[in-house]
């Protein structure tokens, strides 16, 4: 199955338009712009895009300086900039309002963009941003996962075939590691160490304001999650966009596509369906 999905989503990929240095795209329907995590790229949404394509016209961009994304014109790099970029995209590819769906950075930029009216729904998955000052306890463990990663790295192409290795490299992200393949975690690192704004980002002082919703929204938070840990999060999220509704997705990672591509396409086919309500 892993390499019917892989080959499927190097079909898909397409530069949508010239302002585009990575597009995949598959399906028809309805369009659905998936959006990455901090040090990610489309690709990791490379499980997911499949489930949905049969019922969707899915679309997943690399960020703003990002492996494979457009460079940053503009440093220190902050997430405006990521959502202003993402916005000209949605632009360029002709669309006033789409679906979007999320992870961690990914879900404070699809709230960002319902901000801007540009969301038909949002399926934010363990949003970031929803810190007072800065969250330095996330950060920090992000950057511990840069040193490991990039410490590692030479090693990788031998340890990673062993799935107990697959499983402790993701521990922060995901609570199956070991379901990765070993190709998928090297792509992942090398994501990771080829994201030139990721310092920039970590230092952000910016956060999300507080959100009245223009159209339905769904917070889906995972219930493993070791980077923004649901119970000093539940609260403050429920504040910050009282409307949306909230689900907890049990026993899945903060990298929820990584455990379990099926339930959160699920999870995110389930928010758009609010829409036809």
């Amino acid at each position: 199955m892993t390499a019917l999905v892989q080959s499927d989503i190097r079909a898909f990929n397409q530069p949508a338009t010239p302002i585009d240095t990575e597009c995949l795209r598959a399906g028809a329907g309805e369009p659905l712009l998936l959006l990455h995590g901090v040090t990610g790229s489309a690709a990791m949404w490379r499980r997911v895009m499949p489930l949905l394509a049969p019922h969707q016209d899915v679309i997943a961009f690399t960020a703003l300086g990002h492996r494979g994304g457009p460079r940053a014109s503009e440093r220190p790099a902050r997430i405006a900039h990521i959502v202003d970029d993402v916005e000209r995209r949605i632009d360029a590819l002709g669309f006033e309002r789409l679906h979007l769906a999320g992870n961690s950075m990914g879900g404070w930029v699809a709230l960002e963009l319902a901000r801007r009216g540009r969301a038909s729904s949002v399926c934010a998955l363990s949003p970031a941003g929803l810190w007072h000052g800065r969250d330095s306890k996330a950060v920090g463990v992000l950057r511990s996962v840069v040193r490991r990663a990039r410490a590692a790295r030479p090693f990788m192409p031998l340890l990673t075939r062993l799935p107990a290795v697959r499983s402790i490299a993701l521990r922060e992200s995901a609570c199956h590691g070991e379901r990765v393949t070993r190709r998928e975690l090297l792509d992942l690192i090398d994501d990771l160490l080829g994201c030139t704004v990721c310092e920039d980002l970590f230092d952000t002082p910016e956060q999300l304001a507080p959100l009245s919703a223009s159209c339905p929204i769904t917070i889906a938070w995972a219930g493993e999650d070791r980077v923004f840990p649901r119970a000093e999060y539940d609260k403050r999220v429920r504040e910050l966009v009282p409307d949306a509704q909230y689900v907890v997705l049990e026993g899945l990672g903060h990298v929820a596509m990584l455990d379990d591509p099926r339930r959160v396409a699920d999870t995110i086919l389930a928010a758009i369906a609010r829409t036809k309500h």
